[in-house]
């Protein structure tokens, strides 16, 4: 076999999918009879043989996604979108929720090596570098998704546009006619937060703004984070007239300091999110938000893992998937004096 064959290569031959290349080598029944014999042509051809690690005691195929956990509908969207692709290839896929414990990682990655993953894809709090080295030298490839911070140039990553969507939740806010925007960040350390505070910072910025002084507090992208930064802002003097969420959990978060503080969504105080989770159309009044695509940000990383373990190259190491404002009940200008 010629060293540099790959399953990429073999798809672009046969003019199918990596996909189903990978069924075919997996012995899927769902391929059409003159594709798997197309593409096992090709296959016996070029002497092509699948990855040692492909199977481990009889199992098939597998790759494995690793999450700081699973208790959000955020959570639950990527991996949706893992499981559409990783399935639609033949794979199986693992999944370990880790809780951001250091000992839970290591049991995962002791696991993944044990059993032979074909590859992994890790959504975690950040990227620890004796876990990547170790992955490394076995050879696994992996792909981040919406990392602690930018990964190093030879690792894949797959997150969304925060800035942008930062900068359009101010600027919809600034346009309504708000001055005193207050913003609740998450976790500081995030990429992904300081992504979104740029971009609100860079709102006010452009229309010529200054940004009002006590009005920033960080969470935990959970509703009892957004609870309580939005407790504090309405306690302050000068309240402000519109809360940015970092997420739409905040977001619900704000909306319970207003009710307990008395203050009328949107009439009183303009409310945006980010993410747009299933429930954010539901809530009352239904939530303004900046649309993360959870889903389809699940489903790239994984047909970008297909490819890293087909041996094809990335044109770009590092995608950005594009964020979106949908404007819905929760923002209104503010009432005047």
């Amino acid at each position: 076999m010629p060293a540099r064959t790959t399953i990429a290569e073999i798809a672009r031959s046969a003019d199918v999918s990596v996909s189903t290349v990978s069924k075919v080598l997996n012995g899927h029944s769902d391929v059409a009879e003159d594709t798997r014999r197309r593409v096992q042509r090709l296959l016996d051809e070029r002497g092509y043989r699948k990855r040692r690690a492909a199977h481990h005691r009889g199992h098939g195929a597998l790759v494995d996604l690793v999450i700081n956990n699973l208790d959000s509908a955020w959570g639950l969207e990527i991996l949706t979108g893992v499981e559409e692709v990783a399935e639609s290839a033949g794979l199986g896929l693992v999944v370990s929720a880790v809780h951001s414990r250091a000992a839970l990682t290591r049991r995962w990655l002791d696991s993944l090596l044990a059993r032979g993953s074909q590859g992994a894809i890790l959504v975690l709090s950040d990227l620890d570098p004796g876990t990547r080295e170790q992955l490394r030298r076995h050879g696994t490839p992996i792909v981040v998704i919406d990392g602690v911070s930018q990964p190093p140039p030879d690792v894949a990553s797959v997150g969304a546009t925060n800035f942008a969507g930062g900068y359009a939740a101010t600027e919809h806010l600034i346009g309504l006619g708000h001055r005193r925007i207050g913003v609740i960040g998450g976790p500081e350390q995030l990429a992904c937060t300081r992504a979104r505070l740029a971009g609100y910072r860079a709102a006010h910025e452009a229309a010529g703004l200054p940004i009002p002084r006590g009005v920033l507090r960080y969470g935990n992208f959970y509703h009892d984070g957004g609870l309580r930064a939005a407790q504090s802002m309405l306690e302050l003097d000068e309240p402000p007239t519109a809360i940015f969420a970092g997420s739409d959990m905040h977001a619900m978060g704000v909306y319970e300091a207003a009710r307990q503080f008395g203050r009328h969504v949107p009439s009183e105080l303009s409310v945006v999110g980010f993410d747009d989770l299933n429930f954010a159309s539901w809530t009352a009044p239904a939530l303004t938000t900046v649309r993360q695509p959870l889903h389809e940000m699940g489903a790239t990383a994984a047909r970008t893992l297909l490819r890293l373990i087909g041996g094809e190259s990335l044109d770009s190491a590092s995608l950005e998937l594009a964020t979106s404002l949908v404007v819905r009940d929760s923002t209104a200008p503010p009432e005047s004096d």
